[in-house]
């Protein structure tokens, strides 16, 4: 069954959401962090991606202190990504509390460091994150497109190891119409053997329920969840412990 993983995205220490990764048309919440993450919990969900886009953009993580918050005052697993180049980081981020960590512009600027984690820290551990633009990998909180081909930059991964990429269709973040549901399709049809955490663009359970049935692994959302349209307790099916 899809995990259900909600994501908290953090600018200037606030909770915020993007279309397409553009800061003017950022919407902050007024929720902290960790009200939103005990909520999580209480609603039964067992994991978090937090998005560190003061780190992501900076080329270091910023926002370690809300990471310890969160591991510190819940039980979540978090998935904890922004800005992490290094094995310093990635330690950091550990001490910190994270469970795993994701990492997109490293990999694209030294991809056999990258590669290298998938060994040294085990395929478990380390999920890759190949967010696109017209199947173009984009990096730096997607601030910086590149040439790179999405499927190539993944194939060179799995061919070594990896388990776990995040893929986000960038077209598609924070509008709503829908996941990218032809691109997951095409990964997992190419990949058989890769978990994908699909990210960017759900509506609803429906959207969801869509992805479940595909055979993604897990589906990272956030503004449908926070302007309403996703409520918790609709996610209940997707949570029950086996």
């Amino acid at each position: 069954m899809i995990q259900i993983i909600p994501s908290i995205i953090i600018n200037d220490g606030k909770v915020i959401r993007l279309q397409q990764g553009d800061l003017s048309r950022e919407k902050v919440y007024d929720k902290s962090p960790l009200d939103l993450a005990k909520n999580f919990e209480d609603h039964g969900i067992e994991e978090v991606h937090l998005v560190d886009l003061d780190g992501a953009r900076r080329g270091e993580p910023i926002n370690y202190h809300i990471l310890e918050a969160i591991t510190g005052h819940t039980n979540l697993k978090v998935d904890f990504t922004g800005g992490i180049h290094t094995d310093g980081d990635i330690s950091k981020a550990y001490e910190y509390g994270a469970k795993y960590i994701t990492a997109a512009s490293v990999a694209v600027a030294r991809k056999e460091l990258f590669a290298s984690w998938i060994i040294s820290y085990g395929r478990e551990k380390i999920t890759l994150g190949a967010d696109a633009m017209n199947e173009k990998i984009a990096i730096r909180g997607w601030q910086k497109s590149t040439d790179i081909d999405l499927f190539e930059h993944i194939e060179y991964f799995y061919s070594r190891g990896l388990k776990y990429v995040k893929t986000t269709d960038i077209a598609r973040d924070g509008l709503m119409e829908g996941p990218s549901f032809d691109l997951y399709q095409k990964i997992i049809d190419k990949f058989p053997d890769i978990c994908v955490l699909a990210s960017g663009g759900v509506r609803n359970v429906d959207d969801i329920k869509r992805l479940n049935d595909m055979g993604v692994f897990a589906v990272i959302f956030g503004k449908a969840y926070y302007e309403g349209r996703i409520q918790l307790k609709e996610l209940e099916s997707y949570l029950v412990k086996v």
